[in-house]
């Protein structure tokens, strides 16, 4: 009955706003006024509990209510004014709208979606504005979101698993603004658990361009904070990489993505001949064993390698991180001959950095891909879906690399 009373309640209310002129939404609205309601009268109910008496009884302290003083907090349904009660002493803290405190909660949690999803500060400012009516500068918005730092400082210095299937490694460049506006990578390293997941396990701003070097420093650091076996990482044909992986994790297989080798090759052909390169090199990447690939290669080799030598060349230099998926079970190849697992989450971080343009500081554009990484599922249902596709592979994968992966379940 709870229930069908409280629906009888909204009815009354809605239907007496209506009635008398009352809007809903916005200004004056009903939900304002409703606001204002809650807050004064949960205010009231904590000066009730700090004097231990209620209006007009006797004070055994002494201290009693001393009026009431005037203040507007942005809510989720606008700028909302309420009378704060106040003691004689001036030691009443209230909790549900502290005292210096100017927004709701809600509305740090609503500048924090907007900013995760790519809004710069002056479009939030300007969202709040015309839909909520409220005032919030952009210097405002940045405080809110600065509040993130802390989190992500502990999220990026946080101990992982000590062993993970697959590490998907790849970079993302933003623009900063130190002297001169110059592109910086954002190294990004996505694992898949043995429990099927995806996790995120860092962001790192590195300096220039992309490089082998500085994606040592990034394994070594995940190799610090637990991680004591990869059974493979997938990344793309930068120089110096399989060393580099080889160096942190001497068993694991490195792995080059067959969709950047394949974007690599079209960079070097005209575009009239994209389409019968794709369908060439496509018996080399969906052979059935090395061997046979290497067939296919060959006649690729003699029906382009006049016209494209720099394709040629370009698939010999990679052969050796290409072709360790070509053993394993269709599963396993299924999920990392590609680095499709990262390129939606780099999708979503470019999105909110495309956006921007540019930023003051390494901080800043840390600060807005993790918010954009943070913000990926919020639902959890994309987590379900992945977990369902990596089973099979990681049935596979169990079998493969010998009970390695039993070692992280113990």
């Amino acid at each position: 009955m709870p229930e069908a009373l409280d629906d009888q309640l909204i009815g009354q209310l809605v239907d007496r706003a209506k009635a008398g002129g009352i809007k809903l939404t916005g200004e004056g609205g009903l939900l304002q006024q409703l606001t204002k309601r809650l807050l004064e009268s949960a205010l009231e109910g904590e000066i009730t509990d700090h004097l231990g008496h209620e209006k007009h009884e006797r004070a055994a302290d002494g201290n009693t209510r001393n009026g009431t003083r005037s203040k507007t907090v942005v809510t989720e349904v606008g700028p909302v004014e309420i009378e704060v009660p106040r003691d004689r002493t001036g030691s009443f803290e209230p909790q549900i709208v502290k005292k210096r405190q100017r927004r709701l909660t809600g509305v740090d949690e609503m500048v924090l979606s907007l900013s995760a999803r790519g809004l710069t500060h002056g479009e939030i400012s300007a969202h709040l504005a015309e839909v909520y009516g409220a005032e919030v500068s952009k210097t405002t918005i940045s405080t809110i979101t600065d509040k993130v730092i802390d989190g992500m400082n502990e999220w990026q210095n946080r101990p992982l698993d000590s062993v993970y299937p697959v590490l998907f490694i790849d970079c993302v460049h933003v623009k900063l603004r130190d002297g001169k506006v110059a592109n910086r990578p954002i190294y990004v390293v996505l694992a898949v658990t043995v429990e099927g997941t995806r996790e995120i396990l860092g962001l790192w701003a590195g300096d220039g361009g992309e490089g082998a070097k500085y994606w040592l420093q990034v394994l070594t650091e995940i190799k610090n904070r637990g991680t004591e076996d990869v059974c493979m990482v997938v990344c793309d044909g930068l120089k110096g990489l399989p060393d580099a992986i080889g160096a942190v994790w001497p068993q694991a297989i490195t792995q080059t993505c067959v969709v950047h080798l394949l974007r690599a090759s079209f960079r070097y052909a005209a575009r009239q001949d994209w389409d019968k390169i794709s369908k060439a090199l496509k018996p080399v990447y969906t052979a059935p064993t090395e061997d046979a690939a290497t067939e296919w290669f060959l006649e690729f080799s003699d029906a382009w390698g006049g016209k494209y030598p720099a394709i040629v060349r370009l698939w010999e230099n990679a052969w050796a991180e290409f072709v360790p998926f070509l053993q394993f079970d269709t599963e396993i190849r299924r999920v990392v001959c590609t680095t499709n697992a990262i390129e939606s989450v780099n999708a979503r971080i470019r999105k909110a950095v495309r956006s921007r343009g540019h930023f003051p500081n390494e901080q800043a554009a840390i600060k807005c891909v993790y918010m954009a990484v943070m913000s990926l599922d919020p639902t959890g249902q994309g987590r379900k879906r992945w977990s369902q596709r990596w089973k099979a592979a990681l049935n596979a994968f169990e079998i493969t690399f010998d009970g390695r992966l039993s070692a992280a379940r113990r």
